[in-house]
């Protein structure tokens, strides 16, 4: 996999260590492998922050860095990745993981119009949680899953590739 391009885009460690609202962290922050750009780091950082972008909670961005800590993969990329569920996604990821979740719960989908409203929130919420919930959980599962497998085929490939010109130009040198 390209490290310069995914380096380009991710800010450094020493950044990160900088900032002032995550002083609390103290020491967390200074495992490498929070870091490194290596099949492993970037497939599990895909899946956390996939999985976390279909999760229909405030705060993605704190959970998807939480289970960064857990499971030692790419913190920032984890938290980036978060983002696949923006406010112009937002309503279709949901809805669809809605529909999802009423299907295989077997209730019948309720027609609802979404409100920035406290009242809305009290009242549509408690009938459209749990098939959302679960559509959103299963939906989180199936593509982190596709997510990392993606990624570990995909960082192969190009080690692989670089190989063989690795291998091409030697032959190319020594003839």
């Amino acid at each position: 996999m390209p490290k310069s391009i995914i380096r380009r885009w991710l800010p450094s460690p020493e950044e990160i260590r900088a900032k002032n609202g995550l002083k609390f962290l103290g020491t967390l922050l200074h495992d490498p492998n929070l870091f490194h750009l290596n099949r492993h780091s970037v497939s599990v950082a895909f899946a956390v922050g996939v999985f976390t972008s279909f999760l229909p909670l405030p705060g993605q961005m704190i959970i998807a860095a939480l289970l960064a800590l857990w499971l030692r993969c790419n913190l920032p990329l984890s938290i980036i990745l978060v983002w696949i569920s923006n406010p112009v996604t937002m309503p279709a990821i949901f809805y669809s993981t809605y529909k999802l979740g009423a299907w295989i719960l077997g209730t019948p989908p309720v027609d609802f119009d979404i409100e920035l409203s406290w009242e809305w929130l009290t009242e549509e919420v408690g009938k459209i949680w749990m098939p959302l919930f679960f559509g959103s959980v299963l939906a989180g599962v199936f593509f982190a899953t596709i997510a990392y497998f993606s990624m570990r085929a995909l960082w192969r490939w190009h080690v692989v590739k670089r190989w063989k010109l690795r291998i091409e130009r030697r032959s190319a040198v020594s003839s």
